[in-house]
């Protein structure tokens, strides 16, 4: 399974750390992402607009990507959403 944590904080970093962790995924993608994120296993930072849900929507269909994990409020607050 892969992953992709929207974000580029502490809390992203965290979450992203986590599900990587988990036996089953085999990918995270953090979006953006910062310098700690980058160095961990099985975690990667892409770089596209989180703001642009057809960007965001193309990316995962891509990637396959199985769980979508919205770290900070304001993507949320303009509708990226299931």
């Amino acid at each position: 399974m892969q992953v992709l944590v929207i974000g580029s904080g502490g809390r992203e970093h965290a979450l992203a750390w986590k599900a990587a962790q988990d036996h089953s995924v085999s990918k995270v993608f953090v979006c953006p992402g910062n310098a700690g994120t980058e160095l961990e296993k099985k975690v990667c930072n892409v770089s596209f607009d989180v703001n642009d849900f057809v960007a965001v929507e193309n990316f995962c269909t891509k990637e396959k990507i199985a769980l979508v994990i919205v770290g900070p409020e304001q993507p949320l607050v303009d509708g990226l959403c299931d």
